[in-house]
């Protein structure tokens, strides 16, 4: 089945990959990834997804963890934490595949109402499977059907939930299923990254932040770190130094122009933070603690 798999998403990402490497599809929060080689150091903070490794090699850190994962096996994240990944394995005869889907929490949420019990199991945002067989199935079907663009609106839908039904009830279960919990902690701190990914070039004070989540700010505080592993501020930080590397890399801003589209007040502010996050970004100036 994997193979299958991998046979349709090399098709795809080969006649759809961007500049990056990332060919988005017609699903929404699903994408095709390919590399023909290994790649440096990049520092992300994702939205929840499960990533289908096909061909090649990956590292993910997280923190002080680190996970190798390849053909066969599923990258988890079921948080919004901060990452950093490096392409390991990859040549031109021997192309990097994945496949990476969006978690979509509306999904999680009533699937976990209909089903009667979730095993019990490690609730760690990052974590890395043996791919289940019943979500490479799914997928595979879901892949072929972006070859039947009419048949997608109405047989989309109800694969994308087939996906998540496998998921939930697997052995990433427990992780998955808080983010569904309607008002717990992590849905109210996902309202708050909701907001700042939106305005993450504008200052945003916590107290707005702590109100959208509904909580105090020394109780927003905590949880907010506790699931991200970042303070609000360091989150935002963040979030303008991606968009600064990919503005910079991707379409050739200037220092002075990706400063202030960003949200940085002064070219002298932004500058060194941006050196180091260029070259280096794993670098705790970026956000991240290895």
């Amino acid at each position: 089945m994997t193979g299958n798999l991998l046979d349709l998403v090399r098709r795809y990402a080969d006649a759809h990959a961007d500049h990056f490497g990332a060919a988005p599809t017609p699903i929404p929060g699903m994408a095709a990834i390919r590399a023909i080689q290994t790649d440096e150091l990049q520092v992300a903070v994702n939205k929840p997804l499960v990533a289908i490794l096909l061909q090649g090699r990956k590292r993910v850190s997280m923190g002080a963890d680190s996970f190798e994962f390849g053909p066969g096996e599923s990258l988890l994240i079921s948080a919004d934490v901060p990452t950093v990944s490096q392409i390991i394995q990859a040549s031109p005869a021997a192309p990097y595949y994945s496949l990476v889907l969006e978690l979509d929490p509306a999904l999680v949420r009533e699937l976990s109402v209909e089903i009667a019990a979730i095993p019990d199991g490690d609730d760690s945002p990052v974590r890395i499977e043996p791919t289940d067989e019943d979500v490479s199935d799914a997928a595979l079907r879901l892949m072929r059907l972006l070859d039947r663009p009419a048949a997608l609106p109405m047989l989309g839908k109800q694969l994308l939930r087939e996906i998540h039904f496998w998921l939930l009830t697997g052995k990433h279960g427990t992780a998955i299923r808080r983010l569904g919990i309607t008002d717990s902690h992590a849905q109210r701190v996902a309202r708050a990254v909701s907001m700042i990914r939106q305005y993450y070039a504008r200052p945003i004070r916590v107290e707005e932040l702590a109100a959208a989540a509904g909580m105090s700010t020394s109780s927003f505080h905590q949880h907010f770190r506790e699931i991200t592993t970042l303070s609000p501020l360091q989150f935002q930080k963040h979030l303008r130094l991606i968009e600064a590397r990919r503005r910079m890399l991707a379409d050739g801003m200037s220092i002075s122009s990706t400063a202030f589209a960003v949200g940085y007040e002064s070219v002298q502010q932004f500058t060194p933070n941006m050196a180091v996050c260029l070259v280096a970004p794993q670098h705790a100036t970026c956000g991240i603690q290895r």
